[in-house]
């Protein structure tokens, strides 16, 4: 018996098929496109998910029987809204949350009811919310949102590819910011802020829930059983944290993903505008946390523009001293959230100098992305979570040995680091509880607990970075008046 998780990230989509004695039997990837544009654009195409997730599990189905397979689950970016028409096809690309364009919008709706949409929604309105990035479409493309007959969200979208259903879950939903957490419900209200109707939402339900089950048609695009279960599924935040086995209060997670993210879980939320909240898939829990724009996009950014492949660019980095010989990379590519919530900061390279080659560029985008996550979290400890001194450490980062030594030296934290634990594992994990093969959270962490090792801050490092990190707020506090200047 085996259960499937797909999970889309900033850039790609990957499978895990994990087996009910939790044993990851095969994975696979594949890469999509971020359409950016010099206003501040970042949007995906819808198609394209489909065609990464029909390759995917084409892939994984060399490895299994289909009618092995017993239930599916997806996850992916939350934000990230598909405008559907008449016909049931997208209207026009998707605005990534990394987009920008909406700055103006978020303002306006802080200005005319912030105070009513923070008491709904536990946020503030910035271009990360869907409700931003609709009120502009509205504005710059009236006649796309009067063509609108139904609004979902992009595993939702993949998900009724494969099931023909039209549902969203309880966390998909906070991330819309149509969504009133307290009384778990759309809101009439925060919807008419983006000149929509509650009516084009999907029907809410709990992330473990039956959506449907795998039709003809996608059997036959994707080699899948017709009938296969499929769960409703969940953000790919909330898969994550719950493959690193953050599902206890206190237990702490640091993601250096395409964006980067540190949760916290917790018994509740906390109120703070550094702090993003979300409700965990284990009822009574949250995970509340702090989250930098542009974390493991910045290599991939460096990599996409200046040449070599992620091992190249490892190895020159790991020949240059701690500290990039004092070059610092600030890595808001897309703006940046903790602590600023300013879409209009731009990133940097500071202290270039005659000695400074490839490899030291390459160790400045990694430490910088790590100093941008130590502001989060000391922005974090001072709203009063407490994020101890451990923490499981996730994301594509956790890959390089370089990366992570320098996360545990920057962040000062003790990091485990599990083979497999990301959203698409967590996604896996769902669906065997989905099948019925696992009891609850707790019990499908236990039975698939991957194997794992802890990273230790090097104390050779420390004053190296403590210095650059002092000038690393320093530069960041400049770029904060001046690019806010310029808001």
């Amino acid at each position: 018996m085996y259960f499937l998780g797909v999970d889309f990230g900033g850039g790609s989509c990957k499978a895990t098929l994990l087996s009910s004695f939790g044993k990851v039997i095969t994975e696979a990837s594949s890469e999509y496109p971020t359409q950016y544009t010099a206003d501040g654009g970042a949007c995906q195409n819808p198609s394209d998910w489909i065609k990464s997730a029909l390759e995917c599990i084409k892939t994984v189905l060399k490895s299994v029987r289909a009618e092995e397979i017993k239930c599916v689950c997806f996850s992916a970016a939350t934000h990230t809204a598909v405008l559907l028409g008449a016909d049931g096809n997208p209207l026009c690309p998707s605005v990534y949350w990394t987009d920008t364009r909406s700055a103006f919008d978020a303002r306006e709706l802080n200005d005319i009811c912030g105070d009513e949409i923070r008491r709904k929604t536990l946020h503030s309105p910035s271009p990360v919310w869907t409700i931003a990035q609709l009120r502009f479409i509205s504005r710059v493309s009236p006649e796309t949102m009067r063509a609108v007959k139904r609004i979902t969200f992009a595993k939702d979208y993949v998900r009724g590819f494969f099931t023909g259903d039209f549902v969203t879950d309880r966390i998909e939903a906070a991330g819309s910011m149509f969504y009133d957490v307290a009384e778990n419900r759309w809101d009439s209200r925060l919807c008419s802020l983006a000149g929509i109707s509650e009516e084009v939402l999907p029907k809410l339900n709990e992330p473990l829930d039956t959506a449907g089950y795998v039709t003809f048609s996608a059997a036959e695009a994707s080699g899948l059983k017709e009938g296969t279960l499929v769960i409703t599924g969940c953000t790919d935040t909330a898969a994550e944290v719950f493959a690193a086995g953050c599902i206890n209060k206190g237990d702490a997670s640091v993601k250096f993903a395409t964006a980067g993210r540190i949760c916290v879980i917790s018994d509740g939320p906390v109120v703070n505008e550094n702090v993003i909240n979300y409700t965990h898939l284990k009822k009574g829990l949250w995970y509340p946390g702090s989250a930098t724009k542009s974390c493991a996009a910045s290599l991939r950014w460096f990599r996409d523009a200046f040449g070599g492949d992620y091992g190249a660019l490892d190895a020159e980095a790991l020949n240059t001293n701690a500290g990039a010989d004092g070059l610092l990379f600030h890595p808001y590519l897309s703006g940046e959230l903790t602590p600023y919530n300013l879409p209009s900061m731009r990133g940097a390279f500071n202290g270039v100098t005659g000695i400074h080659r490839k490899g030291h560029f390459a160790r400045a985008v990694m430490e910088g992305a790590a100093f941008s996550m130590r502001h989060c979290l000391d922005s974090i400890r001072k709203s009063g979570l407490d994020a101890g001194d451990k923490a499981v450490f996730l994301g594509g980062a956790a890959k390089s040995a370089l990366w992570r030594q320098i996360a545990a030296d920057i962040l000062e934290m003790e990091l485990t680091v599990r083979k497999h634990c990301d959203s698409s594992f967590g996604g896996a994990m769902l669906a065997g509880i989905g099948a019925g093969a696992f009891k609850d959270t707790d019990e499908a962490f236990k039975v698939c607990r991957p194997e794992e090792i802890t990273v230790y801050p090097d104390e050779k490092n420390r004053e190296v970075y403590k210095e650059a990190f002092a000038r690393y707020l320093s530069f960041a506090e400049f770029y904060k008046e001046f690019y806010g200047a310029k808001q």
